[in-house]
């Protein structure tokens, strides 16, 4: 398999360059804190009334994005396929339960869904994958987990969320037949379509991969200043201040560092070469905010928790672009000279 380039964001982090996304995501906070009645639902853009177009198409172009044939590669490798997904879906949030056991009598209960949110999101693909071949890791073996975990996130993300937490506003349970409804037509729906266009126009969707990738972010950073605008009026800041955002990073650096150290011990004991190690580090320990944005705002859509759901995956979406690209350029030291 040809050795995939660097995604922007991750090689941005791999040479310290300014992430314009970064910069986007944070410009999109300050607005929706200083003017939060332009982007707030019902508000002068009406940006709510684009969330549903935007999530279908995030997803369309997801399902255009992922080889289902990179899945059937390297199948019988299923120790470091197991134990990837098991990381994503079990360990972490396990890791969150006991992080909450220990620590949440302290953190707002809408952040703590936030940080439970995260842990059950599915690993992210392009960089995954990119920070492997940085690494000098086994990429096809990252592409099939990634892509895996993508595959399963699309339902075991809103199923284990439904299941765990009472997210209504009056404080009643997310009620599961309607999620899994809204899952199989908002995003397995478009998610199908985009592998039956892949076969068609696959090749052309490669070319445009500039392109799709500009309007992919684009609607992340609306539903990203959609979700805010409607916190921030609903009383956001007032109820917590600017402490929240160190919260924020506290936990998600207690996520990551453990879980980065937990799947490299876990490799290690289970005797794994050092290019399986890298792919169960890289690929067990990531989180996507490209699907898990709109998948929050599909999930918690009116709910005026949504903008403090996110913000775990913003801040740590961009600690383990950056922390993954200085402990990867670590692993290809390792062939150097």
């Amino acid at each position: 398999m040809r050795t995939p380039t660097l995604k922007p964001a991750a090689r941005r982090a791999a040479t310290g360059k300014v992430d314009v996304f970064l910069v986007g995501m944070i410009a999109a906070v300050i607005v929706a804190s200083l003017a939060p009645q332009i982007g707030r639902s019902g508000g002068w853009l009406h940006l709510d009334q684009a969330s549903d177009i935007g999530i279908f198409l995030i997803f369309f172009l997801h399902g255009m994005g992922l080889s289902t044939e990179s899945l059937l590669s390297g199948a019988s490798r299923w120790r470091l396929h197991l134990l990837v997904q098991l990381c994503t879906y079990a360990f972490f949030p396990l890791w969150w339960w006991a992080l909450d056991a220990a620590f949440g009598q302290w953190v707002p209960p809408d952040l703590r869904l936030g940080f439970f949110y995260l842990a059950v999101l599915p690993s992210t693909v392009s960089s995954s994958v990119a920070m492997t071949a940085l690494a000098k890791g086994d990429v096809a073996a990252a592409v099939l987990n990634a892509s895996l975990s993508t595959l399963l996130g699309v339902v075991l993300t809103p199923l284990l969320a439904s299941l765990m937490f009472h997210t209504g506003v009056d404080g009643g349970a997310m009620p599961l037949g309607e999620t899994m409804f809204k899952v199989a037509r908002m995003l397995l729906l478009p998610f199908v379509l985009g592998q039956v266009a892949r076969r068609f126009v696959g090749e052309w969707f490669k070319r445009a991969k500039p392109v799709t990738q500009l309007v992919d972010r684009g609607v992340i950073l609306m539903l990203v200043w959609c979700s805010f605008s409607d916190a921030v009026a609903d009383g956001l800041w007032a109820r917590h201040g600017l402490s929240l955002l160190a919260l924020v990073l506290a936990g998600a650096a207690l996520f990551l560092f453990p879980m980065l150290g937990f799947t490299r011990w876990l490799a290690r004991r289970l005797g794994f070469a050092v290019e399986d190690e890298i792919v169960a580090v890289f690929c067990g320990s990531k989180k996507t905010l490209a699907s898990g944005v709109p998948m929050a705002r599909l999930l918690f859509a009116g709910n005026p928790v949504l903008g403090t759901v996110v913000l775990p995956i913003m801040f740590y979406h961009q600690l383990q672009l950056f922390v993954c690209a200085v402990l990867a350029r670590r692993y290809a030291a390792r062939t150097a000279g």
